[in-house]
């Protein structure tokens, strides 16, 4: 056996068609998130041989328990579920893969939501064995419905459903048949595009990265839909959008030495001679040069960092936006969707922390308008947030913000919430 079962494929085999794909794996506790990722790992060959000895050592001769290759905290172990989002990688002739496995249990939502902003594709998975399938409309657990309505919310681009243990029940066909129906239903109702609904056994691998031979079922396996999948793609065409993260200056002394405004392009485009417009200044200036990776170089576009060096001085800072001239308007009052995460409930009148993109800035939850029933999914009257709510409010800064819907945009569309006494993170605010 060689020392690594599998190293990662060169560049030059992969499809260049196909970006890396970021997926997180989500879904209720014991629903076999990180058993289906392990599946992935082994059948991709991605394991390293000293893992699968170890793997092999502690089965005693049983299965391999394929969970505990992402299940790597102690308490994770003993407990038998995942407190902290996972990430792995792996690769196959098509494509590279991140995999975020985020944890099911209600009081980890926040880990979640966190592996979710990033995400280009959801699995959620769906534990057959826990829904009546006798009946004629079968009711999803809660932890499904959370867990794909923040996906949804976070504009997570496709949603596949992932129906697992299909190995332990006695009608596969039938059963499956009757959780797509409701699956299918319930994205109705939320307004869900699904991607797609696939029925797996992530312990015995039926469908998971191979498909499934049976006459109930003739479509693609996990593995062939998460290939077929969109990358999300950064806006290339449109404003320009760049949160200033650093300001370098170069050389020695003080006075008119040159400055570097280094950020990462949220959308749009910049080249050399182009005019931009700092916020909240309202100033403007043209680019005299602009670097990447330490070279000068003629043009950059959304997704690269980049530095630019302005015609004249201005007083920049981290926290200040790069935008076209009259793109943005700061707005000190914006509406959005406010997902909760603390223990803490969300209260109007109550001052947080928010961060937007790089600027830190006092806030405070002008109105809560409603919040969402993950059961009916209807809005319901609300005077505060608890833990894992999520809400319509409206929010009111301290000093202008240039936000602009999360829709359209992530970077500008989405800021953190910050409790200033705990310094916990206490929510995920999305603008409408």
């Amino acid at each position: 056996m060689s020392a690594v079962l599998n190293t990662l494929i060169h560049d030059d085999e992969v499809d260049t068609q196909h970006r890396a794909l970021r997926f997180l794996t989500a879904g209720s506790v014991d629903d076999g998130k990180s058993t289906l990722i392990g599946r992935l790992l082994y059948d991709s060959r991605a394991i390293l041989a000293d893992q699968l000895d170890t793997l092999e050592r502690r089965a005693a001769g049983q299965p391999i328990d394929l969970s505990l290759l992402t299940d790597g905290l102690e308490a994770e172990r003993e407990q038998g579920i995942t407190i902290d989002v996972a990430y792995r990688y792996f690769a196959t002739k098509r494509r590279k893969f991140i995999i975020a496995d985020a944890p099911g249990h209600e009081q980890y939502t926040r880990n979640m939501v966190t592996a979710a902003a990033g995400s280009d594709a959801a699995v959620v998975l769906v534990d057959i064995t826990k829904l009546d399938t006798t009946v004629d409309e079968v009711q999803l657990l809660p932890q499904t419905r959370r867990h794909s309505l923040l996906a949804h919310l976070l504009r997570v681009p496709s949603i596949v459903f992932a129906v697992n243990k299909l190995d332990a029940v006695a009608q596969p066909g039938p059963a499956f048949a009757a959780v797509a129906k409701a699956l299918n239903a319930f994205a109705a109702q939320a307004g869900i595009s699904i991607a797609a609904i696939v029925p797996v056994s992530a312990l015995r691998g039926d469908n998971v990265t191979q498909p499934l031979a049976a006459d109930w079922y003739d479509g693609p396996s996990l593995l062939q839909v998460l290939e077929g999948l969109p990358g999300v793609q950064e806006k290339v065409e449109g404003q320009l959008l760049i949160p200033v993260q650093y300001v370098a200056r170069e050389g020695e002394g003080t006075g008119n030495q040159p400055r570097t405004l280094w950020g990462r392009i949220a959308h749009g485009q910049i080249k050399a001679g182009d005019e931009v417009q700092i916020l909240p200044s309202g100033e403007k200036a043209l680019v005299a040069e602009l670097r990447r990776a330490g070279e000068t170089v003629e043009q950059a576009v959304a997704g690269q960092s980049a530095g630019l060096v302005l015609d004249r001085q201005l007083d920049v800072s981290r926290g200040d936006w790069i935008v076209t001239p009259g793109s943005a308007t700061p707005v000190q009052s914006f509406e959005a969707t406010l997902a909760w995460l603390d223990t803490e409930p969300a209260l109007p009148g109550r001052k947080y922390w928010l961060r937007h993109g790089n600027r830190w800035v006092q806030a405070r939850i002008a109105a809560i308008e409603h919040k969402v029933d993950i059961h009916t999914l209807a809005e319901d009257p609300a005077q505060q947030l608890n833990v894992n709510e999520i809400g319509h409010v409206r929010i009111e800064v301290q000093a202008a913000l240039p936000v602009e819907a999360y829709a359209s945009n992530r970077v500008g569309g989405s800021l953190i919430v910050v409790d200033p006494t705990s310094n916990r993170t206490s929510g995920a605010l999305l603008v409408r």
